[in-house]
């Protein structure tokens, strides 16, 4: 985006402003202290809905192993009940991806993770025989660097990694450095402290931060949108500050005495403030 405007600066009578808003790896990260049938919640809303075709999807999840077990049962159960179909037909939670590209990108990774070595903890078929579906799928991983970790899907694929859960500063740091964007990402905690540390370590992952809740549904106009890194110039789409961006600001000073001497008065001699 900047390299195209770039090329063509001489053409522009002012320099360019340029908003963009470019995609993300959205997370959810859970303290050990929260609840995991939340937790499992939100994945499924927050990684499903829309089939994952929001660029504020969440698409990787950290979950501590001391509530791992409770929260994997409670995914695989939910999943399960997940209908798909046509989006006409409001008892459906999914539909179909939006095109063929997109279908391929999300059986190309699914494929990709069996290969690699990772669990399919659900789902992880799909079908383009009428329309492409791709099942709710949950992945879980033990490197840490894996791909799917890493890179935006845009589809309805959820990456997991189950960390220690003596290792909660550790785990902050890994999510804060995995993924380039910075967009939406949250964290479950019943404790304040863990929240405050996880807003703080997190400041330039998520540009939108949300706490015990699905870091996606924005409402316009309540909750200005927009993050950095390689999500974008964050400049909050439904608010002050992405207005201002295309405003030319302009200052204006009226004098209503006018001075009529161009010395000032410091310029006189000390004493009587005249020149002769």
């Amino acid at each position: 985006m900047w390299e195209t405007v770039g090329t063509n600066i001489g053409s522009y009578r002012n320099y360019p402003r340029i908003v963009g808003e470019t995609g993300g790896k959205d997370f959810i990260l859970a303290h050990p202290s929260a609840e995991a049938e939340a937790v499992a919640t939100a994945v499924v809303r927050g990684s499903f809905e829309y089939q994952g075709q929001k660029c504020s999807a969440a698409s990787r999840l950290y979950v501590p192993s001391n509530i791992w077990p409770e929260v994997k049962e409670r995914l695989v159960a939910d999943v399960a009940t997940i209908k798909m179909g046509d989006v006409s037909d409001f008892e459906n939670f999914m539909g179909a991806v939006i095109d063929e590209g997109a279908f391929r990108t999300h059986s190309e990774a699914i494929t990709e993770a069996r290969a690699a070595g990772a669990e399919i903890l659900t789902g992880g078929s799909t079908d383009d025989s009428e329309g492409y579906f791709v099942q709710p799928t949950v992945i879980t991983t033990e490197d840490q660097g894996f791909r799917l970790l890493r890179d935006e899907l845009f589809g309805p694929i959820v990456t997991t990694y189950v960390y220690d859960e003596k290792r909660w500063d550790d785990t902050l740091q890994l999510v804060d450095e995995t993924a380039p964007y910075g967009l939406t990402g949250a964290v479950f905690a019943t404790e304040r402290e863990a929240i405050e540390e996880a807003q703080d370590a997190l400041r330039y992952a998520a540009g939108n931060f949300y706490v015990n809740d699905k870091p996606t549904g924005a409402v316009v106009g309540q909750q200005p949108f927009g993050g950095s890194r390689a999500s974008g110039t964050n400049d909050k789409a439904g608010s002050m500050w992405n207005l201002i961006r295309w405003v030319s600001p302009r200052t204006i000073k009226e004098t209503f005495v006018p001075p009529t001497d161009y010395r000032y008065p410091f310029l006189g001699p000390d004493g009587n403030g005249s020149s002769g």
